[in-house]
């Protein structure tokens, strides 16, 4: 980056600099035009939002928001360049309110002598609210043109009110064809094609799940050994160091892959659930939390049409705590793969809510006095329990008296579907409704 604390004139040097021939692979094949960005068509193309600010000649602040290695430094550069401003960028994670008061400072100096700045600010999702807050006033008196960079979602993690004064750019991460142009631009500029056979060349651009600069450091370490023969993929995947899943368990990442096994587990998709689970459990997830969320699926999306879902998924849960990891994630993936091929209704989880309402709405209601009991013959003497049925006493064992409050009519909380057991349960309740239909005429 930019050094921050020097002059401007040191800044456009560096800037324009041709990199270096000792330089990392990815830093000699950075672009030198916004149309030399691959992957990211959408947005720098001619139709594209950053497409029409440069073709228009002006900026707005900006967020870049999208994975590592898809280009959000590059394309601060050269927005720069593209737009004639001053550049100067800034990391959060090592930059503090010292730092950001000197970059306003230097930014407006320059502006006061005609030179508006774009101020990159990398990873600024690790500034805190009040150094967030920092940015306004510099932003809406056009001090700085802002463009920030995340790998985090935006609306978790930065302020409403700097949301609300920068436009948020979403980057791709880089399909097969984009990560193929860049293998392409290196063989060119190195000179040689990459010692790959085709199936390991695709399995090596497989392996960089659409982050660019981390294929070009692995082309890089192929480049940099002689080889006596093209790999394959086996040799390749003995050859590079395997990548570790992108998963921050605290971050987006967490809640997006729970909500895809969460939804395909309620699609009834078992390819798919298993899929997700697999790449939190890879990841590293604790398989502890997986199951809490397989529980709650269980009484939630199967309920009653399958009651067997719950004791499935705290077998898995005991079975878990008895063997460990590995052995124990077996019985993760069988209640998995149970949910997703369960009958489903959602029906006791529709009642609960009714019925959680109706009792904040109505909680001092008194219950009728037939079913109170009456240890005491004070209560007995004002009515407590009479008139009240036994119902094993019945020729049914269903007396079909009333247990709702006087003042209440009697409410449907629960409506079983017509799936799973829960179509034995509505026939039961059906037969239930008749019986007590006929007493109470």
């Amino acid at each position: 980056m930019t050094d921050l604390f020097g002059d401007q004139t040191q800044a456009d040097e560096q800037r324009a600099e041709t990199p270096r021939a000792d330089a990392p692979l990815a830093d000699r094949l950075r672009p030198a035009r916004l149309e030399d960005v691959v992957g990211q068509d959408h947005l720098t193309g001619p139709e594209g939002a950053i497409g029409r600010m440069v073709a228009a000649g002006r900026l707005s602040s900006m967020i870049l928001w999208g994975p590592p290695g898809t280009g959000k430094t590059t394309i601060a550069r050269l927005l720069a360049d593209a737009v004639g401003l001053r550049f100067a960028a800034i990391s959060a994670v090592f930059s503090g309110v010292a730092d950001l008061k000197k970059a306003f400072a230097e930014a407006r100096d320059a502006a006061r002598a005609g030179k508006r700045t774009l101020l990159f600010v990398d990873e600024i999702h690790r500034f805190n609210r009040a150094q967030q807050d920092g940015f306004l006033p510099y932003v809406e008196n056009g001090t700085v043109t802002l463009v920030g960079a995340t790998t985090e979602n935006p609306s978790f993690e930065l302020n409403a009110a700097l949301l609300s004064r920068a436009q948020v750019l979403i980057l791709h991460r880089l399909d097969a064809a984009a990560l193929e142009q860049l293998v392409a631009r290196a063989e060119a500029l190195v000179g040689l094609p990459l010692p790959l056979t085709d199936e390991a060349r695709a399995a090596l651009i497989a392996s960089a799940d659409g982050d660019g600069r981390f294929l070009l450091n692995q082309v890089e370490t192929l480049y940099s050994v002689n080889l006596p023969a093209p790999l394959d993929p086996a040799g390749l995947s003995g050859f590079l160091q395997r990548r570790v899943a992108v998963y921050d368990k605290d971050r987006e990442g967490h809640y997006n892959l729970i909500s895809a096994l969460h939804k395909s587990l309620r699609g009834s998709d078992p390819q798919a659930a298993l899929y997700y689970l697999a790449r939190m459990l890879v990841a590293g997830e604790q398989p502890l939390y997986v199951l809490r969320r397989l529980v709650r699926f269980a009484s939630e999306d199967v309920g009653l049409a399958d009651p067997q879902a719950l004791v499935q998924c705290l077998a898995a849960k005991d079975a878990y705590d008895f063997l460990g990891s590995p052995e124990g994630e077996l019985a993760i993936v069988q209640a998995c793969l149970y949910l997703a091929t369960a009958p489903k209704s959602n029906a006791a989880y529709a009642a609960q809510k009714a019925a959680f309402r109706s009792a904040r709405e109505t909680g001092s209601l008194m219950p009728p006095t037939n079913i109170l009991n009456a240890p005491t013959k004070l209560m007995k003497d004002i009515g407590y329990g009479k008139g009240y049925t036994y119902d094993h006493d019945t020729d049914q064992g269903f007396s079909g008296d009333n247990y709702w409050p006087e003042e209440m009519r009697p409410q449907t909380f629960y409506a079983p579907t017509d799936r799973g057991f829960e179509k034995r349960i509505a026939e039961r309740l059906a037969y239930w409704d008749d019986l007590r239909s006929g007493r109470q005429a």
